[in-house]
C-alpha cells in the first residue's frame, strides 16, 4: 500500500540537571494526551534545522540555534495513513523561557522516567533508549 511520507524534525531539549523535555499532544488533535518531543513538519524548500527552529518558536516560543542542535537519530515509521520520517536532534541552549503556546501541557523527565509516558509509536524506541541509558 502507497502512504504518503511525511518528514518532521524533533528536538530533545536537555536541561542543565539532565532532564527531557516533553510534549503532551492537546486535545481535538490526532493522538491527543499522548508524550512527544516537540517538533513538526519540514515545510517544502526547508531544511530540517530551520523547520525545527521555526516549530520550537511556534511550538514554545524559544529560539535555538541552528549551530546548537546535534543530530542523534532518525525515526521511520508506517502509520496507517502516512509513512513518517523524523530527524531528531539534541540540544542544550536556547533563548527565552518555554511557553506552551499551543495549549500543550510540558514535562521535564529524567530519561530514566521516559517509558511512564504514553507516546507515540514513532516515539517509542527513543524514549526506551533513552531510558536504558542511551547517550545524547
Amino acid at each position: 500500500m502507497s502512504r504518503p511520507n511525511v518528514l518532521v524534525s524533533a528536538a530533545i531539549l536537555i536541561d542543565k540537571a539532565g532532564r527531557i523535555l516533553l510534549s503532551q499532544r492537546p486535545e481535538g488533535r490526532t493522538f491527543s494526551g499522548m508524550w512527544e518531543f516537540p517538533g513538526g513538519k519540514v515545510e517544502q524548500g526547508e531544511c530540517p534545522e530551520i523547520a525545527l527552529q521555526r516549530e520550537l518558536k511556534e511550538e514554545l516560543d524559544v529560539f535555538v540555534q541552528v549551530k546548537d542542535f546535534r543530530a542523534y537519530r532518525f525515526v521511520s515509521h508506517a502509520y496507517d495513513d502516512f509513512h513518517l520520517v523524523m530527524l531528531v536532534y539534541s540540544a542544550r541552549k536556547w533563548n527565552g523561557d518555554l511557553i506552551p503556546l499551543e495549549g500543550q501541557n510540558l514535562a521535564w523527565v529524567y530519561p530514566k522516567e521516559l517509558q511512564d509516558y504514553p507516546s507515540l509509536p514513532a516515539d517509542l524506541p527513543l524514549f526506551r533508549l533513552l531510558a536504558e541509558g542511551g547517550k545524547l
